[in-house]
């Protein structure tokens, strides 16, 4: 059921697109997040001037110190891809959805839903007393981060972790596709949808690119903006100031 249930989400997103778009005479269209020149339409929030640079058309996370980096205007509905590669064994980073625009106090991250992207050594050199964390955790788990809160597809305690193992280690290049509608997310890991949540309690609000650590590349980071669903102001992050 939880395959056909994404089948049914994206499925839906595409009629209600071609059906504004009939009717609007506009059929929405990707976007550029990352210009592959500058960071221009992104904003620091707390790590630093040196964390993030460009570099021959990709953009490229240093890792410290640990936070994030957030676009300059909030999203509801969209369709995001984006590419990423790790470098160094281990490597930690990931993407934020509906995020508030600062960090919680006391913390390096805002609210917001968590896209992990880990590099595959990761739970050999994370083990806690002799256990080694699943190898699931590191193919596109997602959760929630701060208050905000989310029902798993496939539960690892509050987390949702994918249903196949799809990520490729250090030095190559994974494909995250993502579908965000009305609270709902689904993921694909390399051209297949693996993973989910719903009953997002925060569902407009900021993207924001993760530093934890690890040096890590991006690129063709894009984004299709869908028709606004229905929140309310506990929904929505609040605005900058």
């Amino acid at each position: 059921m939880k395959r056909f249930g994404v089948v049914a989400v994206v499925l839906m997103a595409w009629i209600l697109l071609n059906a504004r778009g009939i009717r609007a005479g506009a059929v929405p269209e990707f976007r550029d997040l990352f210009n592959g020149k500058d960071l221009t339409g992104w904003v620091n929030v707390n790590t630093a001037e040196d964390t993030w640079r460009v570099e021959n058309g990709m953009l490229v996370c240093s890792g410290h110190p640990t936070g994030v980096m957030r676009t300059d205007k909030q999203y509801e509905n969209f369709v995001l891809h984006v590419e990423w590669m790790h470098t160094e064994p281990g490597g930690n980073s990931g993407m934020f959805l509906w995020t508030g625009p600062q960090a919680n106090p006391g913390t390096p991250f805002p609210n917001g839903i968590e896209v992990q992207m880990l590099e595959l050594e990761w739970p050999n050199l994370n083990k806690k007393n002799g256990v080694t964390p699943p190898l699931a955790y590191v193919h596109g788990e997602l959760f929630g981060v701060g208050s905000l809160k989310i029902v798993p597809d496939n539960p690892r305690g509050p987390r949702s972790m994918s249903i196949e193992n799809r990520c490729l280690g250090r030095g190559e290049w994974n494909t995250y596709d993502v579908v965000a509608v009305d609270g709902v997310v689904k993921l694909s890991v390399n051209g297949k949808f693996v993973n989910g949540i719903s009953h997002a309690t925060q569902k407009k609000g900021y993207l924001c690119m993760e530093s934890e650590g690890a040096k890590i590349f991006f690129r063709n980071i894009r984004i299709m903006e869908l028709p606004a669903g229905v929140t309310s102001p506990e929904q929505t992050a609040p605005e900058a100031k």
